[in-house]
């Protein structure tokens, strides 16, 4: 079957969509925009696994998100990325069964590929109920948008229990097996998380258990790779609050096989958000509560405008530990539709390891 690239109408309405602004997160999905119709987030939601990895009706954004750690047998780092956002452009309706071509869905694929002296990035669009995009929980979980995919091997368990993830771009490929050493972990409380002290929240989940084997192509040159992976779950109708210009967000494997997910919301009106969730080695899972988090950017990156941290000094936990987070390569800036910067980064400090960082809206 013929691949089909992103259609122009597509284009045409992402971009309408996004309301891109070079230093607005707002810009992403407008989520910090009111709009009433929406399906809301609430707490005491109960997850049902495989079926939470399928798509959530009437919500206006979810994404699956997959980012690995990776290291060849010279010892060479690299860092791969693979989101596929499922975008509502309008609150449900009549439009909800107009068919294909028609469909209220819209769908955006990111890929990227990380070296210390090398970053790759690629964008696809699609239209939903096309057959170039999807998400589907059974009889197996599996998305994909053109040849990009991420599926499970069966559904088994909890869904998740092996896994392969592919995609590529120019200059770059990568195909990973994944197989799942520990439990999924709801975020925040029982899965909501929130984003503000407001009603703007998420319903999240990860699985930061995957071990990573595969290979990797830059530039023609494959190279064999292992290493650890986390997949994020997870869909909102308000993200953010108006006042909220940005994010930075960490997931962290530490060598001791404990782990930690960390986020700061940047309000320069309202004073910042910070929340995150300890997870233990075993898959116990403690909130960390947001007088128990504080990030310090150490060094910063210029690319036009934006002027991104590249080094952290953040403090988590009940015991404050102090760890410092530095980027495999400081130019691993998006080039896409709303540029952000993401790439793979190094723990040191009270605790060491491996992580990943994502910063959006500078």
């Amino acid at each position: 079957m013929q691949l089909i690239r992103a259609r122009p109408c597509a284009l045409a309405i992402v971009a309408a969509l996004l309301l891109i602004g070079p230093s607005n997160a707002q810009g992403v999905f407008d989520l910090g925009r009111q709009i009433d119709g929406y399906a809301a987030v609430a707490p005491d939601r109960t997850f049902a696994f495989p079926d939470d990895h399928g798509p959530h009706d009437g919500y206006r954004v979810e994404w699956w998100y997959l980012t690995a750690n990776l290291e060849a047998e010279d010892g060479r780092r690299f860092g791969v990325q693979w989101t596929l956002f499922r975008i509502r452009m309008a609150p449900p309706g009549e439009a909800d069964d107009a068919g294909a071509w028609r469909s209220p869905y819209v769908f955006m694929g990111h890929a990227g590929l990380t070296s210390g002296d090398a970053h790759f990035s690629a964008e696809r669009f699609a239209r939903a109920d096309t057959g170039q995009a999807d998400v589907a929980a059974a009889p197996a979980f599996e998305a994909f948008i053109d040849e990009w995919r991420f599926a499970a091997d069966d559904a088994s368990g909890d869904g998740l229990r092996t896994a392969s993830v592919s995609a590529g771009g120019k200059d770059f490929s990568y195909a990973l097996d994944l197989t799942a050493t520990g439990p999924i972990v709801l975020q925040g409380e029982g899965g909501y998380s929130r984003k503000s002290p407001g009603p703007q929240a998420s319903y999240y989940y990860s699985q930061p258990f995957f071990d990573a084997d595969g290979e990797i192509v830059i530039d023609g040159e494959p190279v064999a790779v292992t290493g650890k992976a986390w997949m994020d779950r997870e869909w909102s109708s308000q993200l953010l609050r108006e006042t909220q210009s940005g994010w930075d967000w960490l997931s962290l494997h530490f060598d001791d096989g404990d782990k930690a997910m960390l986020f700061r919301l940047r309000d320069g009106t309202e004073g910042d958000y910070f929340a995150g969730t300890w997870i233990g080695a075993d898959g116990t899972a403690r909130p960390i509560a947001r007088e128990e988090i504080s990030f310090e950017p150490l060094a910063r990156r210029r690319k036009g405008r934006a002027r991104v941290p590249i080094a952290w000094r953040v403090q988590a936990g009940d015991r404050r530990e102090r760890l410092r987070i530095e980027a495999l390569n400081p130019d691993a800036f998006m080039a896409t539709s709303f540029p952000y910067w993401e790439g793979p980064v190094t723990i040191s400090g009270d605790r060491t390891g491996v992580g990943y960082l994502e910063m959006t809206g500078y």
